[in-house]
């Protein structure tokens, strides 16, 4: 499992010109599942994310978590994380998950998250063409793989 974490002043997520998400402070993720993944991974990228420090303290230092500062979540499925590009000029996304698989990992990521941050967590639409929006605050961009956890 993949993750782009993107601290965020404000992002939004919008399918057919309506928008579906739309938060302020916090966290835009991205998230690209591929057929390995599991719980495991989940519970350990979920406990990661919602703990992570990277809000600003009253001495504008990174120390603060999502859950510190009350802020709002994202999460938007991205398989093209997933993307070989060893081989020539168009990736390969062999690695991620089809959608039998993908879809419910999905869904437990999302309700993992909720309960790690205890509060609602807006998403995109699985499989949909969609159109994300943000102002990446900093900018803060983490990339995390539970496949290689460092």
């Amino acid at each position: 499992m993949k993750a782009v974490i993107q601290r965020v002043s404000q992002a939004s997520v919008t399918i057919e010109n309506k928008i579906v998400a739309q938060i302020n402070q916090g966290l835009l993720i991205l998230i690209g599942i591929e057929e390995a993944d599991n719980q495991e991974d989940i519970n350990w990228l979920t406990s990661k994310i919602a703990n992570l420090r990277i809000f600003a303290d009253e001495k504008d230092v990174m120390n603060l978590s999502v859950k510190d500062i009350d802020g709002e979540i994202i999460v938007v499925s991205q398989f093209t994380l997933h993307a070989a590009t060893k081989k020539g000029n168009r990736p390969s996304y062999i690695k991620a998950a089809k959608p039998e698989i993908a879809i419910p990992l999905y869904e437990n990521f999302v309700m993992q998250i909720e309960k790690e941050i205890g509060k609602k967590v807006q998403t995109g639409q699985f499989g949909t063409d969609m159109k994300v929006s943000l102002i990446n605050d900093g900018p803060v961009t983490i990339i995390i793989d539970t496949k290689n956890k460092e």
